[in-house]
């Protein structure tokens, strides 16, 4: 595993993590559809959220939030039409987003609920 993708995962621990502690199950990590990658499936109080995490180690460039383009929002609905499919779910959506921003190694993590439709 190269850094990168050794960060992409340390940031989608923390995420998973943070989404459990606030109540969320947590159904699949890094569900694959195509061209279509989705870091978090996770559930909540009768809705499925797909999630997409971003995590910088600065916001000297932007937030990391600000990091989820139109395409990849499209890709994300791609793969969770997909999945809803393949499982036979018809119930409520989400799509959302943890930003995650290390400061001296310590994560400060922001969850936008419906970040995207």
């Amino acid at each position: 595993m190269n850094d990168k993708q050794q960060k992409g995962k340390d940031g989608e621990d923390l995420a998973a993590a943070f989404l459990q502690q606030a109540g969320y199950e947590i159904l699949e990590r890094n569900y694959r559809y195509k061209r279509s990658e989705i870091d978090l499936i996770v559930r909540k109080a009768g809705w499925l959220v797909f999630v997409e995490v971003k995590m910088r180690s600065s916001d000297a460039f932007g937030y990391p939030e600000e990091f989820v383009d139109y395409q990849k929002a499209k890709n994300i609905v791609f793969g969770a039409e997909q999945y809803t499919y393949e499982n036979n779910y018809e119930g409520n959506v989400r799509y959302d987003v943890v930003a995650i921003t290390m400061h001296s190694d310590k994560p400060e993590i922001r969850h936008f609920e419906d970040a995207f439709y």
